[in-house]
């Protein structure tokens, strides 16, 4: 698959999760597709956990955006770079965050197959997300993680 082809993907990707339409970002992945989020420590593999694990995360953040503002790929693989911006509700990490909206620079990784995306490897800086949420970091990954030693 070539570069441009890549990158529309995961803009249109980016465009449906940035207006939380589940139905619309499932279209973009392949029914094998795996989601990773090391920062909450989530892999979410197939269509019906990715369904599900894009739920919970925009029940946890409802007002979800991200602009990719960068690329790069080789023949497999798409490398984008932006900014996300979401503010965190609820108590789903064990914390009452502050209701601010958190900027943060994003890294994501694609792969591809059958026109649509395998794999999402989405990172961004926990500690960074926590501090501009009023919350401890410590807290939020003793319950995404369980006590750390």
């Amino acid at each position: 698959m070539n570069g441009d082809r890549m990158f529309e993907l995961a803009q249109g990707l980016a465009v449906a999760k940035s207006r939380q339409d589940v139905a619309s970002a499932l279209a973009f992945l392949d029914r094998d597709m795996v989601l990773e989020g090391p920062a909450f420590g989530t892999r979410a593999k197939g269509l019906a956990e990715n369904e599900a694990a894009l739920a919970r995360f925009f029940k946890s953040f409802p007002d979800y955006n991200v602009v990719l503002s960068g690329h790069a790929n080789d023949a497999e693989t798409l490398v984008c770079w932006g900014e996300v911006r979401m503010t965190m509700t609820g108590d789903r990490f064990g914390v009452t965050p502050n209701g601010k909206r958190a900027e943060l620079p994003v890294f994501i990784r694609f792969t591809f197959r059958n026109d649509l995306i395998a794999s999402e490897y989405f990172f961004f800086d926990l500690s960074a997300l926590c501090a501009q949420s009023g919350v401890s970091t410590d807290q939020v990954r003793r319950k995404l993680f369980g006590e750390v030693l």
